[in-house]
């Protein structure tokens, strides 16, 4: 269903990614706090994709490392004076900095694949973060040596110092993680898109052909289409939201509406034959979880 309006003029929207319900974050928590069997792991294919993308990530930053060694230990010893130089000095520089803020990405792809655990506070700042690190590794002592270096002069450190520290600043800020993922995150997104919803999938694809239904920000239950009365009643902010049954569950309503019957008239749906069952398996359902 695309973004459009219903018969009310209440506007319809697709949902945007959901953030899982505080019941299903507190599920997850107490999941890996328990170590128990419901805790998310990554499968094989992403664990492999994971580790391929930290691979690359390491040798790119060994690469930075290796650039930064190259500048200490030998173009910093080199006569000053040479036309060249300040243009080697800052073509490292920026060689450095490509190699560091490249490797983060994979770095941070790795960790979208394999995340760590939130309850290990310093394993997961040093895994997510592990990018800025580097590029501190890579450029502070860079920065401090071209600083104290006797043989350039003002207006050379001045220029590479500045640019030094600019590209610091940028590696930093592009290689941090911002919002990093979770094994708990991961673990209540499973949680939220557990339970009911392969029953509940095939009941609403019975009902409509399809795997798409409504709700409203307020509501406790998704509904079968956008001009359902119920999603058109008045609501905390007058829209009404698309999506499939996974989506309506991770944005934690509890299930589909016990009114029907009600609903297949308003959205122009023909009543399957077996509607008596799929109505006594919705409240079945809403009952078991409850």
């Amino acid at each position: 269903m695309a973004d459009g309006t219903s018969k009310s003029g209440k506007k319809v929207v697709r949902a945007p990614k959901t953030e899982p319900s505080e019941k299903a974050k507190e599920l997850a928590e107490e999941a890996v706090r328990k170590d128990s069997d419901a805790v998310w792991k990554p499968t094989a294919e992403a664990k492999s994709k994971a580790t391929g993308f930290r691979v690359v990530a390491i040798i790119l930053w060994v690469l930075a490392i290796a650039a930064e060694a190259v500048a200490i230990f030998w173009l910093l010893r080199q006569d000053t004076t040479q036309s060249w130089f300040l243009w080697a000095l800052l073509g490292a520089l920026v060689v450095i900095a490509i190699l560091a803020i490249v490797g983060s990405q994979f770095w941070k792809k790795a960790n979208d694949l394999d995340p760590a655990k939130r309850s290990e506070p310093f394993r997961f700042f040093v895994q997510n973060q592990l990018g800025v690190i580097i590029s501190i590794i890579a450029f502070l002592p860079l920065i401090i040596l071209i600083f104290t270096n006797k043989n350039m002069d003002g207006k050379q450190k001045g220029i590479a110092g500045g640019i030094a520290i600019a590209l610091l600043v940028a590696a930093g800020l592009l290689s941090a993680d911002w919002s990093p993922n979770s094994v708990e995150d991961e673990t209540a997104q499973q949680v939220a898109n557990e339970g009911q919803i392969d029953e509940y999938t095939d009941i609403v694809q019975q009902l409509t052909g399809g795997n798409e239904v409504t709700w409203t920000l307020s509501g406790t239950v998704y509904h079968l289409c956008a001009d359902a009365s119920a999603v058109n009643l008045e609501s905390q902010d007058n829209q009404i939201y698309t999506g499939t049954v996974a989506d309506a569950h991770t944005a934690g309503k509890d299930g589909l509406t016990l009114e029907v019957e009600q609903e297949l008239g308003e959205c122009g749906l023909e009543a399957p034959a077996n509607l008596d069952e799929l109505e006594a398996e919705i409240r079945q359902l809403r009952e078991t979880a409850e």
